[in-house]
Parts: structure tokens; C-alpha cells; sequence
């Protein structure tokens, strides 16, 4: 209590009776909690007594309730004007956070390609229905630059390993001279013919893809039956579909090889054209023993045929893939810095013997008009500074279409349900009506390798469709697919090489468009930024303040305190104060059952496996032992860190693989030898 409550309390009279009060001058005045007495100034007159004595009877009725309870009661006086003010557990958000460091890095000259060119379809010897097609139907009229360069040596009838940036124009560039073949040959096709090409293509949302571009171009020729096979379908409508006749093959690796194995009717007599899009992407799945199947498969029916192989970056795998299945190709690769025009691919330097060929693979071509961003973010920011700027991008600015990539499939189901409730459902209903963002909703939508065939093209059709919207993703979107007015990328999860990195961003600034991306770090992981620019890469910083500062456009984030003056500008302490509310928001929703705990615990469980599998050469930048496991789970709304991780099991564990490797940083959940090799290094995180 106050000194003056103290002085009352000690002068008043002892319940005991007088010889307790004329006692009292004698012994020391001792405080409540035994602390040093007070010192009195000057002695207390009868008068001074009295007017305390009036003042505390005054205020009896009001304080009697202190001194049975004081700090419940003194708190709840101190809030009783603020009942609007959002209480918050998280208050230490912004503190114990690691340093962000300065990114040094020199300017780097990026590899540019000439998209476009100033040649039309016209001036090549194409059938005048395939060139009113792609004028009228396709809405193009001149040519890429890497169609320029391969349609003429594909009409040649030659080999060709084809290397573009992403979003070029690489399937226009194989598929025109592919119809312009078949359809000029001397005796008509017949549909019972069967296979006449074949097209394999990395993933299923890339094989519909293609297969809609194959039957715009074959509107003309309607003689030409194209055919798509993928896994997740039923097997037997695709027999079926085989059993009439499919002259033009679009299928993934390894539901090939299952009817390759299964279904008598398939046969590869008359195949003419093999055609290997995404070949890395390919490799990188695993599917390299498929196709060594496909390849032996079609060896023993048919000796020569017409190959290509495409690709955006040229790895070992795919140099070697091209050594088994290419017949002397010509090497076309569009960027000025590394190759000019045409020449043998037998003349081009190979890997084992020339330093220049590795600066070739090493050095990647970036679409002119992408803008590229990094971002560093300590672990326990990482939600807030991702929501803030989805806010920004999809709400408050133009509504963007934005696509985010993660690590896991269980972080893709997590954070969609997270994103979805909270920004796009909970608090959407308590927009208040005058506010001018209202009425922008915001649209999440999620694709991920362990997801039903049906959902997956369903997402795919309605994202391809949309002009707005955020897709959650992961390294299955990342390659070859064309989606239309995609303004923002983000890479959540840093991608395991700068080859990734290359494709992801790919899915923006296509065909000579605008287009921007934005890559997450921590701070341990700024070294990754000096990687990118050692690749010929350069990212652009944006401050996380800056991010954070886009709160303030929203008035439900607001910490409402009586008589406080509105802000002018950004404060940056009401900045922090709103991201606070915002990260408690997503913590009260991950709390309020043990449900959302429990999917919270698996997709951090799946993120700390992802991240164990960071190559060698990367495990300097990410390594496991660098994350703060209590910082890491604040990211998925956590308040504390989990104890026990590893007895989590995840939500692909019961999902099969038939053979052949799944990249836990594409599609697959953690395996249990990431689990086994990751336990050690959760609990000395939890220790």
C-alpha cells in the first residue's frame, strides 16, 4: 500500500487493547513484506490523523476488496477502462530474436534471354491450318526465340537437347513441328495405329497442360487422337483408351512403365518422335530407372526415331540421359552469355574436362522483367511477416495472384487450414463494414503430391481460371506449368539449389510478362543470397519492417487504448503491438484444440526432416543444429516447443512408394530414415 496507508495502519489503535499501542513507538516500524521501514519526516499530529483517517474512510468501500486481494483487483482497476484491448500472451515476440545481418553481396550481370522475336509462324514451311491455328486459337502471332531457334531443326527431321529459361515457349517450340510431322505424313493416321509420339513429362498437372496445347494445335487435323496417362487415375479406363488408339502419348514415367508391364494392347511399333520434357525435373524424382524401361521398351520394337530432350538448366543427370538416348543432337541454348546459335552437341565441352561447360550449368537465365526479393526473417516472425504480406499482395494493393511453395505436404495442408481460418475466415467476419478492404476476399487454395487425382486437377483447372487467388504448394507447381497472371511467387522454404530456385520463380514472367518473387530467410541462412549471386542471380533486399508495416492498413489488428492519439506515419512500436495481435490470433486458433496442436507438431516435425535434407555442399547455410526449436514453432503458432516430435507420426507416413525415391522437398512426407536421422538433432534443440 502507499506510505500513507502504512502510516494509518500503524498509528491506529491495537484490537488487543492499550498496552500494545503505547508500545508501539518502541519497536520498529517493519513493512508488510519485511522490507526497510519507512522513514517519517516529521511527526503525525492528532490532525494529520484525522484527515487520513477521513480520506481512508472515504475510499473504505472502494479498497476494502484491496487488501484481501490487491493485485488481482489493482490489475483489474488498471483494465477496466481498456476492455478492449485484445489480451496477449505473445508479448515476446519481438525480443531474443538473432541480429539480421547485412547482406553484402556484389552486383552481378544476370544471364538475359531474348524472349520474343520479330519472326511470325508464317515465314515457315507450316500447314496453312497449323498457322491459322496458332494465330487464332493459341492468340500468337511471332515466334519465341527458342522456337525460332528449334522448330526449323526439328522439320529437319534431327536430334535436338533444347535448354530455355522457364516460361520460353518450350512446348510450342517441339509440339508445332510434332503436328506439322504427322500430319503430313503419306499415308492418313489412323487412330488403331497407336503411339506415333511420345511425350513424358515430369508431373500430372503438367501432362494435362500439355495435353490441352496438343489438342488446341491438332484442332485442324482432327484424325490425330492425343491421349494423356498419369497416376491417380483408374487403370482401366485408361486401357481402355490404349485399346482404341492413342496416336499422340502424354504420360509420367511411371504409370507408363505400369502398362508397359500390365496392359498387352500397348505397343511402339510405329513411334516416330520420343520427347523428354523437364528432363532434370524427371531425373530428380527418381525416374531414371523408368526411363531407362521406357527407353528398352521402345528399342525393341522400333530402331530409329526422332528425340528431343528439354530442359531450363543442364545437369549431369540430363547430360548423361542425353548421351544414352540422342542420336548426334544439336545443342540449342538461348542465352546470349552462354551460346549464340546452333552447334553439334558433340563439339560442346562435357563436364569431367572443361571448367567453362560447368560455369555453363552453374550460370541460369532469368526472364527479363522478374523482379527478384529476399527477405530475412527470425523464426518467430516468419507467420506474421508471411500473413502481413499476403495482406499486402492479395488485399490491399491489386488483387495479385500469388504462389507459395513449401517443403511438405503436411506444411501445404497446415498452413492453408491456418491462412484460411484466420485470415480469410475469422477475421474477415469482424471487418468493421465502413473499412475499405472488406469487401476484398481473399481465395487459398492448395496442390501437393499426396492429394487425390480428382482434387489435384480440380485445384489446378480452378487456379489456371482464376485471376485471383494464393496457391500453397509445393515442388510439384514448380515445373513447367503455365499459369496465367501469376504476379508473386514466395519460396517459404528456401529451395535446395539455385537450379530450383530458377524453376520456381519460372511460374511468373512468363512469355515476356512482369512478374516478382520473394524468397524467406532466416538469419542464419544469409549466405544463401552470396550462392544465388555466385550463379549469375540477383535479389533485391526488402526489409521486414517494411513488410510488417503494411499492418497498419488494417484497423483489426488495432491495440485500442483510451486517449491514445492516432498515429501518424508508421510507429513502429504500434507496428510491433499489431503484429502481436495478429501472431496471438494465430495461437489461439492452433490452441483451441488438441487437434490443430496436433497438426501444428506434424507439419513442424515435417519441416525439421525437409530441412535435414539440404545437400552437402548447402549443410554450412542449413543446418538443423542453427535452428531455435521454441523460435521455430512460434512460425506454426506454437507457444512452446513440442517435447516429442519424434513420436509424431505424419500425415503421408501411410502412403506407399513402389520402387523408386521420393524428395521429401517435392512431394513425399518425412520418410522414417529422415525421421531416424533427425530425432538426435530434436532433442539437442528441445535439450
Amino acid at each position: 500500500m502507499a506510505a500513507a496507508g502504512t502510516l494509518l495502519l500503524n498509528l491506529s489503535p491495537a484490537p488487543r487493547g492499550r498496552s500494545q499501542q503505547s508500545n508501539a513507538p518502541k519497536r520498529k516500524l517493519q513493512s508488510p513484506h519485511g522490507n526497510p521501514p519507512l522513514k517519517r519526516k516529521r511527526k503525525a499530529s492528532v490532525n494529520t490523523f484525522k484527515k487520513c483517517a477521513t480520506e481512508a474512510d472515504s475510499r473504505e468501500k472502494g479498497n476494502s476488496s484491496q487488501k484481501s486481494l490487491p493485485k488481482k483487483h489493482l490489475t483489474h482497476n488498471r483494465n477496466e477502462s481498456q476492455k478492449s484491448k485484445p489480451f496477449i500472451k505473445t508479448s515476446s515476440l519481438f525480443k531474443n530474436n538473432p541480429d539480421i545481418p547485412e547482406i553484402h553481396r556484389k552486383a552481378v550481370q544476370q544471364v538475359q534471354e531474348n524472349v520474343f522475336t520479330t519472326e511470325s509462324f508464317s515465314e515457315l514451311e507450316l500447314h496453312p491450318h497449323l498457322i491459322s491455328t496458332i494465330n487464332t486459337v493459341l492468340k500468337i502471332n511471332s515466334m519465341t526465340s527458342v522456337q525460332k531457334q528449334t522448330i526449323p531443326v526439328l522439320l529437319q527431321g534431327k536430334d535436338a537437347l533444347v535448354r530455355s529459361q522457364t516460361g520460353s515457349g518450350k512446348t510450342l517450340a517441339y509440339g508445332i513441328p510434332l503436328v506439322q510431322s504427322l500430319q503430313g505424313m503419306e499415308s492418313k493416321i489412323q487412330r488403331s495405329d497407336g503411339p506415333y509420339a511420345l511425350i513424358l513429362v515430369p508431373t500430372r498437372e503438367l501432362a494435362l497442360q500439355s495435353f490441352d496445347t496438343m489438342q488446341k494445335l491438332l484442332k485442324p487435323f482432327a484424325w490425330i487422337v492425343p491421349g494423356v496417362l498419369m497416376g491417380g487415375e483408374k487403370r482401366k479406363s485408361e486401357k481402355a483408351r490404349l485399346r482404341k488408339g492413342i496416336n499422340i502419348l502424354i504420360s509420367t514415367p511411371g504409370r507408363l512403365v505400369d502398362h508397359i508391364k500390365s496392359t498387352e494392347c500397348i505397343h511402339f511399333r510405329r513411334t516416330q518422335w520420343l520427347i523428354i520434357d523437364e528432363a532434370d525435373r524427371i531425373l530428380d524424382l527418381g525416374f531414371e530407372k523408368d526411363i531407362a524401361v521406357i527407353l528398352n521398351a521402345l528399342n525393341a520394337e522400333r530402331d530409329t526415331r526422332q528425340n528431343v530432350l528439354l530442359s531450363a538448366t543442364l545437369t549431369e543427370g540430363v547430360t548423361r540421359l542425353a548421351d544414352i538416348s540422342l542420336n548426334d543432337p544439336i545443342s540449342i541454348s538461348i542465352a546470349d552469355e552462354i551460346q549464340n546459335g546452333l552447334k553439334p552437341a558433340s563439339q560442346t565441352d562435357r563436364p569431367a574436362s572443361s571448367s567453362s561447360n560447368r560455369m555453363d550449368q552453374e550460370n541460369f537465365a532469368v526472364p527479363e522483367k522478374l523482379k527478384q526479393y529476399v527477405v530475412m526473417v527470425p523464426s518467430k516472425l516468419r507467420l506474421v511477416v508471411l500473413a502481413a504480406f499476403i495482406l499486402e499482395k492479395c488485399k490491399f494493393e491489386k488483387h495479385h495472384k500469388m504462389i507459395i511453395f513449401f517443403s511438405s505436404c503436411e506444411q501445404v495442408e497446415f498452413y492453408y487450414e491456418l491462412l484460411l481460418k484466420v485470415l480469410s475466415g475469422g477475421l474477415e467476419s469482424k471487418q468493421p463494414e465502413h473499412s475499405s478492404v472488406s469487401s476484398a476476399h481473399l481465395e487459398f487454395l492448395r496442390l501437393h503430391g499426396n492429394m487425390d487425382q480428382e482434387e489435384r486437377t480440380e485445384v489446378f483447372q480452378e487456379f489456371l481460371k482464376s485471376k485471383t487467388g494464393i496457391l500453397l504448394c509445393t515442388d510439384v507447381a514448380a515445373r513447367g506449368l503455365d499459369l496465367p497472371q501469376v504476379m508473386w511467387i514466395v519460396q517459404y522454404n528456401a529451395p535446395a539449389s539455385p537450379a530450383e530456385y530458377i524453376h520456381r520463380i519460372g511460374r511468373t514472367a512468363r512469355i515476356g510478362c512482369h512478374g516478382n518473387s520473394l524468397l524467406v530467410l532466416a538469419p542464419s541462412e544469409a549466405e544463401y543470397v552470396s550462392l544465388l549471386a555466385s550463379h549469375k542471380i540477383n535479389v533485391s533486399e526488402i526489409k521486414m519492417e517494411k513488410v510488417l508495416s503494411s499492418l497498419m492498413k488494417d484497423d483489426r489488428f488495432k491495440v485500442h487504448r483510451p486517449g491514445r492519439k492516432k498515429s501518424c506515419g508508421t510507429d513502429p512500436q504500434e507496428v510491433r503491438e499489431r503484429a502481436t495481435v495478429l501472431q496471438t490470433k494465430f495461437e489461439n486458433h492452433v490452441h483451441s484444440s488438441e487437434g490443430t496442436v496436433r497438426w501444428a507438431k506434424k507439419a513442424l516435425q515435417s519441416f525439421l526432416c525437409a530441412y535435414t535434407t539440404y545437400p552437402r555442399n548447402l549443410k554450412h547455410i542449413f543446418h538443423i543444429k542453427s535452428l531455435h526449436l521454441g523460435h521455430v514453432a512460434k512460425s506454426f503458432g506454437l507457444r512452446d516447443a513440442p517435447q516429442n516430435l519424434t513420436a509424431l507420426p505424419t500425415a503421408g507416413s501411410k502412403k506407399k512408394t513402389k520402387g523408386r525415391p521420393k524428395s521429401i522437398r517435392c512431394d513425399s512426407s518425412c520418410v522414417i530414415a529422415a525421421a531416424n536421422s533427425v530425432s538426435h538433432a530434436i532433442k539437442a534443440l528441445i535439450t
